[in-house]
């Protein structure tokens, strides 16, 4: 199965709230760092056993989740 955007790829990428950037903006960048960190924080909850570091890193990854909004 094929999907199509219509918008092609010509190196860039549209941005949540609009507008187009290179694919290597920063800021583009930053949006997989900051997802990435997400993912290790995750990891890291699902990992630990003390609740009172689990419950630090919940906040830690709810706060990472607000940012990539």
């Amino acid at each position: 199965m094929k999907i199509y955007t219509r918008t092609g790829d010509a190196g860039d990428t549209g941005l949540f709230g609009g507008g187009r950037v290179s694919k290597d903006h920063h800021r583009v960048a930053a949006y997989g760092t900051v997802d990435e960190l997400n993912a290790h924080v995750g990891w890291a909850v699902a990992s630990v056993a003390d609740p009172e570091i689990r419950t630090r890193l919940e906040l830690v990854q709810h706060d990472l989740f607000a940012l990539s909004l």
